[in-house]
């Protein structure tokens, strides 16, 4: 499911709550930034979200419902794909940008992922395959949980994470300018999920270059790690 937050204030600081279930995943701090990974039978351990030593920034909400626009047709870049790049350093925000701007890019049959990214100067693109993209250069605050920004509360669906996003934006909306980890970790708390849990929070201190994450709602236990 998750929520996707990012924040410019006196900081640049990005949120992210991965809610997941049955999947196998893990953190993982290395050389290239601090990634969540989630293990595909196919692929093996495959680094779909995290901070990089860069500046970005990636979250992949599921979007519902699914839109069959964002099914394959061709040979169209695809949102994993184009997201594990970024994470990699094999592409920049602004190549990736410019492939969703151009182009369709679509996500997998029967399941409709957004691509939540930003940079280290606090710019955020969303792209939501099949549908297009935004492009938002510094934004105050920027909201994406599960259901298509082109499409808002048209379509419901259980899943669609209105409330969470209703929520996290009022916190935002009264925020102050020196708005920090802790206020971040506040909002992920209160936006945070049993059913479909939330089993990694994670804030990026993009000015200070460090990743903050804690596990499975251990909100008291949270790891650190300075990437930039």
């Amino acid at each position: 499911m998750c929520t996707s937050l990012i924040t410019n204030k006196r900081k640049t600081i990005i949120g992210w709550n991965l809610d997941l279930l049955d999947m196998e995943w893990r953190v993982n701090p290395c050389d290239a930034g601090v990634f969540i990974e989630v293990y595909d039978y196919k692929e093996g351990w495959m680094p779909l979200f995290g901070a990089t030593r860069n500046g970005d920034f990636v979250g992949m909400p599921t979007c519902h419902p699914a839109d069959n626009r964002s099914d394959p047709r061709g040979n169209e870049p695809n949102i994993i794909l184009l997201d594990i790049d970024l994470l990699t350093g094999k592409k920049t925000m602004q190549e990736i940008r410019e492939i969703a701007e151009n182009g369709r890019v679509c996500s997998v049959p029967g399941h409709t992922f957004m691509g939540v990214l930003s940079d280290r100067n606090g710019n955020c693109l969303q792209i939501v395959p099949g549908q297009g993209c935004r492009y938002y250069e510094k934004p105050e605050y920027l909201v994406t949980t599960n259901f298509s920004p082109f499409k808002m509360d048209s379509e419901t669906h259980p899943w669609m994470g209105w409330d969470r996003y209703q929520k996290a934006c009022e916190l935002l909306s009264e925020s102050n300018d020196d708005f920090d980890v802790n206020d971040c970790f506040s909002v992920l708390r209160a936006v945070s999920q049993t059913v479909c849990p939330t089993v990694v929070s994670m804030v990026f201190d993009v000015t200070e270059g460090v990743v903050y994450w804690c596990e499975k709602q251990q909100w008291g236990d949270v790891n650190s790690r300075k990437i930039m």
